[in-house]
């Protein structure tokens, strides 16, 4: 991965390479995005620009052996740590990243803006909830002890730190502080409040922008994982919930409930949530008079125009905000049914 490839976020690749140029290349580095806006690319260009052997331009050469071996995700100093869980496609009783990297592999040179549920999907692990446990720190560990098998730098890419619990991070702790000779951290995360202080506080953070509405199209076309059917499902599921909400019909407004917890995963259920948040967050900027930001499609434009006008000034910060309670509920494997009749229930109070 090229920084001339990466879709949006040139100030950021310009940033990552002036700090590469001018030998201040942070040890540990968390760059923090809203799911699938590019930071995985921009870490794979990053580590990519620090080893390649003829940079020009800004830019790795993308011709000599480190940039080869990066384009398929094999540089022997390279390695990728993401959640995992037991699964059909491992048959390892402790898996860890390595036990899925095959299937990692084939996703991100696939397309390195994938989303969360790509990735369950990919290791087959749609009904778990991924973590970062304590073996995979010991793995991490034990392949940074090793020698570089290059003259560059050894990289080690964290993808979801959220999901590293305490036992993993005091592990990794020492090793993020004060790391080996040309080692690098870097930390991908969707919900940096959620990373560990002590991981957190040792790192320098980047912002990674959103992706503009042509940005995120392009996205969308390079996307062999991208569903239609799923955005035109949830989109019916969520127009059926607000007028029913909005209607002041509580029985229909339950019945949506249902079908939300229905879905056949928890991941699918958190992929709505997302959906649903991003829906609302429409709402609220059309109801700021900011439809130029919203990125409404001329189709769904009366939609959001119908529920901007319905819904109370409070409405939108409340709902965003017990969305992402439910989303955390759902990590911790709380009652799907519970809480959604829980959420539309606050959504019928507030709006």
């Amino acid at each position: 991965m090229r920084f001339a490839d990466i879709i949006g976020n040139t100030e950021v690749a310009r940033m990552l390479a002036s700090m590469a140029d001018s030998g201040r290349v942070a040890h540990a580095m968390l760059m923090y995005e809203n799911e699938g806006c590019g930071a995985l690319a921009l870490a794979l260009a990053y580590v990519q620009y620090l080893n390649c052997a003829a940079p020009r331009d800004g830019d790795s050469c993308g011709e000599c052996p480190s940039c080869r071996q990066m384009a398929k995700l094999i540089h022997p100093d390279v390695h990728f740590v993401f959640p995992v869980n037991k699964g059909p496609k491992s048959s390892d009783d402790k898996p860890t990243s390595e036990s899925y990297i095959r299937y990692w592999r084939e996703l991100a040179i696939a397309n390195p803006y994938f989303v969360e549920a790509d990735l369950q999907k990919a290791i087959g692990i749609e009904s778990k909830n991924g973590l970062i446990a304590v073996a995979e720190a010991r793995s991490v560990i034990t392949r940074l002890s090793l020698t570089a098998v290059a003259d560059g730098y050894k990289a080690v890419i964290f993808y979801l730190p959220e999901k590293m619990n305490q036992e993993t991070a005091n592990r990794l702790l020492k090793m993020v502080e004060e790391p080996p000779e040309k080692t690098i951290f870097l930390f991908i995360t969707h919900a940096p409040e959620k990373v560990l202080q002590t991981i957190f506080s040792r790192c320098q953070s980047i912002r990674v922008m959103p992706l503009t509405r042509e940005e995120a199209a392009r996205v969308r076309e390079m996307n062999p994982f991208d569903d239609r059917e799923d955005y035109n499902s949830f989109m019916e599921l969520f127009a059926d919930l607000m007028n029913a909400v909005v209607s002041r019909n509580l029985m229909a407004a339950l019945e949506c409930g249902d079908m939300i917890a229905a879905l056949d995963s928890r991941e699918k259920q958190k992929a709505f949530c997302i959906f649903a948040s991003e829906c609302i967050r429409k709402i609220f900027l059309v109801q700021q008079k900011l439809p130029q930001i919203a990125y409404v499609s001329e189709e769904d434009k009366e939609f959001y125009d119908t529920m901007a006008d319905r819904c109370g000034k409070g409405f939108c910060m409340k709902t965003i905000t017990n969305i992402e309670k439910v989303v955390a509920m759902i990590d911790r494997n709380v009652n799907s049914k519970i809480l959604f009749c829980d959420l539309v229930n606050r959504m019928f109070i507030s709006v």
